[in-house]
C-alpha cells in the first residue's frame, strides 16, 4: 500500500480513504444494531460514531498501510444485554457486511448519474470505493472465527451442525483464515479465489 501511495498518490489516497470509510461504516453498523437490540456497550465506549478514529485498530491500521489488508477495532457486545442472544448476535454481525453492501449500491446509484461520467477521476474513485466495500462485505461473511460470518452461519444452520461449527470455528477458524490468505495459486490466495467471483457478481449488478 505504501508503494501504491507513492507511485500513484491520487489513486493510492482514494484507495486508503475508501478503506477507512468502508471499515468505519462496517463497525458503526455493528454498534448501531447492537444498541437497537438492547446492548449500549459500544455506544457507551464511543463506538456509535462515524469518526474513523474511534474504529481504527493499531495493528490493523499498520497492516492496512503496509500491505493493503487490515481491520478495524472489534465492536464490544455484551450478550447478557440482549433479549435473544443468538438471534441478536447474528443480526449485529450481519449489520457490518450489510452496511458495506448498502454503501456499494448507493455508490452505484451515484455512478449512474449522467454528470459523473464527465469526470473520469470520480468514476474511477467510485469504482474503487464500491469494489472495496463489496470485498469487505463478502470476506466478512466467511464462516471463520473471528469474522462476522462465524456468528451468522451458526445461527442459520440446523442445531445438530451449530455446535460443531462453533467448536471448529473457534479452534481452527483463525488458523484456516491465515492459511487461506496466503498466496498459493498464481499469486492469489485460496480465499480470494473463492470470494472474487461473488464480488464480481455484485459488481456486475451495480455497474450493469
Amino acid at each position: 500500500m505504501i508503494d501504491y501511495l507513492t507511485s500513484n498518490p491520487l489513486m493510492g489516497t482514494v484507495t486508503l480513504l475508501s478503506l477507512l470509510i468502508a471499515i468505519t461504516v462496517h463497525e458503526f453498523a455493528h454498534a448501531w444494531v447492537a444498541d437497537l437490540r438492547g446492548d449500549p456497550t459500544a455506544k457507551a465506549m464511543g463506538r456509535l460514531t462515524l469518526n474513523p478514529l474511534a474504529h481504527l485498530d493499531l495493528l490493523g491500521t499498520i497492516l492496512l498501510l503496509t500491505t493493503g489488508f487490515g481491520w478495524g477495532k472489534p465492536v464490544p457486545v455484551d450478550p447478557f444485554n440482549l433479549t435473544d442472544p443468538d438471534k441478536d448476535m447474528a443480526l449485529i454481525s450481519l449489520a457490518g457486511p450489510g452496511a458495506n453492501l448498502l454503501a456499494a449500491f448507493l455508490a452505484g446509484i451515484i455512478f449512474h448519474l449522467p454528470l459523473i461520467h464527465s469526470l473520469p477521476g470520480i468514476v474511477t474513485s467510485i469504482y474503487i470505493f464500491t469494489y472495496l466495500n463489496i470485498i469487505l462485505a463478502v470476506f466478512n461473511l466467511l464462516p471463520f472465527y473471528p469474522l462476522d460470518g462465524s456468528k451468522i452461519w451458526t445461527f442459520v444452520l440446523p442445531p445438530n451442525l451449530k455446535e460443531d461449527l462453533i467448536y471448529f470455528s473457534r479452534e481452527y477458524g483463525l488458523l484456516l483464515l491465515i492459511l487461506g490468505l496466503l498466496p498459493l495459486i498464481n499469486g492469489q490466495s485460496l480465499i480470494f479465489l473463492i470470494i472474487n467471483p461473488i464480488t464480481q457478481f455484485f459488481l456486475n449488478i451495480i455497474f450493469i
